[in-house]
């Protein structure tokens, strides 16, 4: 046999060992799967998740997105739920309707259970710890728009549609009339005080401010100009921030530069957010601050994150929680633990457009901050959570329904 006949037949042998290798791994291969599992890494075996990366006050970030590539997303869309990992299951709790009529301003109640408006008879009332409805005062309140109650005192700022407020005091029966132009109210922990934005007509005259909650002794904290509409009223805990502005330096579309706002110009450092919508709740200490924000990574639907936020450790621990929901659906009951209404399925834009979860069916976790394990508690019946908070005695939630008059109860 001539030489050419054998390098024929080699490279006919060839050829053939290369597509057959080539048919089985396009056709009959396993897929190889990314892995978003969070990596069982602690001490404890319980699931743990990376740190983001802290927030500096500057534009330095190393990496363009500020997230590293970990494969660690939230796994959210048609059909899937919106929490990945890491998830138990807990026992089924006790779900109770402690309020028949529709209500507005829900909060908890200092010695009670809860403090609320009945838009339907225009009384405020009391749950208090023995779960009695106690009428807090028998003076009506017609077309009440919000409240915002003293964390300390039975005594409240009160918002009609029209603009007009009201300071009322339910144990003196103190009732005073505050500007119309002050609005986006936010009570002091110690109830001595409330922070508010003064917006006037011309912006020079747009003032953040602190006041007695009877209107008297304003201070002017910060100029907004014309930047109200990215300065938040929201007093921490720990006392140390009155307001959260979105106005720092351009990080583009999908990064915000977050301001904390003290009482006397601190020069406090800055978190990132990743993304618009922001939505923000305090830990009760003040010490972290939760909060969802969406982004085109995520499709545009809402993503809930965890940082830091007292102090010189403002912006760092920065987390995603693999969690697809919004930080009005959650409250924090210490600084580890949060709870959360959880959307079973979101669309593509409910970031956008949060009207899109009012039809969906919400599941409660309980989310462990620190590790990312997150606890499933199924719910009895169909409900889409509105604003949750929990009691005085650490057992019990309430919350409110999208969909559903009244207030609901949930036992732990």
């Amino acid at each position: 046999m001539d030489k050419k006949k054998i390098i024929f037949i080699v490279l006919f042998i060839t050829v053939s060992i290369l597509l057959a290798w080539a048919i089985y791994t396009v056709f009959f291969a396993p897929d190889d799967q990314i892995d978003t599992t969070i990596p069982d890494t602690s001490p404890t075996g319980e699931p743990q998740f990376p740190d983001i990366g802290a927030g500096t006050g500057t534009t330095g970030v190393q990496d363009p997105t500020g997230i590293p590539d970990t494969g660690q997303r939230p796994v959210v869309g048609s059909g899937t739920s919106a929490v990945q990992t890491g998830v138990q299951t807990g026992v089924r709790p006790i779900v109770e309707q402690v309020v028949t009529a529709e209500v507005a301003g829900p909060k908890p109640a200092k010695g009670g259970g809860a403090r609320f408006y009945n838009t339907e008879d225009g009384k405020f009332y009391k749950i208090d710890r023995n779960g009695n409805l106690v009428l807090m005062d028998d003076k009506q309140f017609f077309n009440v728009q919000d409240v915002t109650w003293s964390p300390v005192r039975d005594e409240s700022i009160i918002e009609y549609p029209d603009g007009a407020n009201i300071y009322y005091n339910f144990e003196t029966k103190r009732q005073v009339t505050l500007p119309k132009h002050w609005e986006d109210f936010s009570f002091a922990p110690q109830g001595d005080k409330v922070a508010s934005k003064s917006v006037s007509l011309a912006p020079e005259n747009r003032w953040l401010i602190t006041a007695n909650p009877d209107g008297s002794q304003i201070k002017l904290v910060e100029p907004m100009g014309a930047n109200q509409d990215l300065v938040t009223g929201d007093w921490s805990p720990n006392q140390q921030v009155v307001a959260l502005s979105k106005t720092g330096e351009s990080l583009g579309d999908d990064r915000v530069e977050l301001l904390f706002v003290g009482q006397n110009k601190e020069n406090f450092k800055s978190a990132i957010v990743e993304g618009r919508g922001l939505e923000t709740q305090w830990s009760p200490q003040g010490q972290r601050l939760l909060h969802s924000v969406y982004n085109a990574r995520n499709e545009f639907k809402p993503e809930l994150w965890i940082v830091n936020a007292e102090g010189d450790a403002i912006g760092t621990n920065r987390r995603l929680l693999n969690v697809s929901t919004w930080a009005h659906k959650c409250t924090m009951t210490d600084e580890r633990f949060a709870y959360c209404g959880v959307p079973d399925d979101l669309e593509a834009g409910s970031g956008f457009v949060p009207q899109l979860a009012n039809t969906v069916s919400d599941t409660l976790y309980k989310i462990d901050t620190f590790t990312g394990l997150k606890t499933q508690i199924p719910l009895e019946d169909f409900h889409t959570i509105e604003t949750i908070f929990p009691g005085e005695d650490g057992q019990t939630l309430y919350f409110t329904d999208v969909s559903k008059t009244g207030l609901y109860k949930v036992n732990l």
